[in-house]
């Protein structure tokens, strides 16, 4: 058996970590605006996408699924016989279901369809630990078992947001209260349920409240155990910065990385966006 995985560009996985691995492929979700579709990650950036938000409509849709086809296909023609597909929550994006239907017409190769139930690098730490397992020798219900341990016990996923005008605008707050909250300065800190879509764990008053908040949630779940953090940030790099100082000084950290917001998960939060992905090392 020799296992590769597919991932999508909502894991926030870099480019250059993408094309080091011969057994890993992303196909990128789209993004649309003047009439024209582009590829996540690859064919627009930040810039570009947090300027259009507010000139012109701008949306997102599920990958192509040609990529997916010519992914897969690159990955049989290199002697793989098992591909892992990682996807976004399926509550959150149509991608898991567009693969899935997909993955029952491929001959020669096995399809194993996992919904991640979450997105960003909570999804770009998921596909870290496949790659490790299948190089320990790990068979697929193995993987899946370590992926579910990390998805459900051993990581969590936390965001606020300056307004949640994105999130409406995009069909995506889910379970997400707070339309009073924005008069009053209330910023939301929302996570992603067990079910795969957006939930207001709690709210503080303004973004440094939220930011506590977070922090403290993070400290509940993970407690005094050696963590890894990714810091997801939008055009606001010296607040993510400030918490990367807190989280330093408050946590027992192996690492803490900054990592910019994939541009088509951008669109829905607004420029405004932090958040704190953080696992069990």
């Amino acid at each position: 058996m020799k296992i590769a995985v597919i991932t999508d560009s909502s894991s926030n996985l870099s480019l250059d970590f993408i094309n080091q691995k011969e057994n890993l492929k992303m196909t990128p979700l789209m993004i649309s605006y003047d009439g024209e579709f582009y590829r996540d990650l690859i064919e627009v950036d930040y810039e570009t996408v947090y300027k259009k938000l507010d000139e012109t409509k701008v949306t997102t849709s599920l990958p192509s699924l040609e990529d997916f086809d010519q992914a897969v296909n690159d990955l049989k023609k290199a002697g793989y016989t098992d591909i892992l597909v990682i996807t976004i929550s399926s509550g959150l994006s149509g991608t898991y279901n567009g693969f899935n239907t997909a993955s029952k017409t491929y001959e020669g190769i096995n399809l194993h369809m996992y919904d991640s139930k979450t997105l960003s690098y909570a999804l770009g730490y998921m596909v870290e630990k496949a790659l490790e397992s299948i190089e320990e020798g790990k068979s697929i219900p193995r993987i899946i078992a370590d992926l579910n341990q990390l998805r459900y016990e051993d990581s969590v996923a936390l965001f606020t947001v300056e307004t949640l005008k994105y999130l409406r605008q995009g069909g995506r707050i889910g379970k997400v209260e707070g339309t009073i909250g924005e008069l009053l300065r209330v910023k939301p800190v929302i996570y992603v349920s067990d079910e795969g879509v957006y939930e207001t764990l709690t709210k503080g008053f303004g973004i440094s409240r939220a930011l506590i908040s977070m922090r403290k949630e993070v400290a509940n779940k993970l407690g005094n155990d050696l963590i890894d953090v990714t810091i997801h940030y939008g055009n606001n790099l010296e607040t993510a910065k400030g918490l990367e100082t807190k989280i330093k000084s408050e946590f027992n950290v192996n690492k803490v990385q900054l990592v910019e917001l994939t541009p088509v998960l951008g669109i829905h939060t607004g420029p405004q966006m932090i958040a704190i992905i953080a696992k069990r090392h």
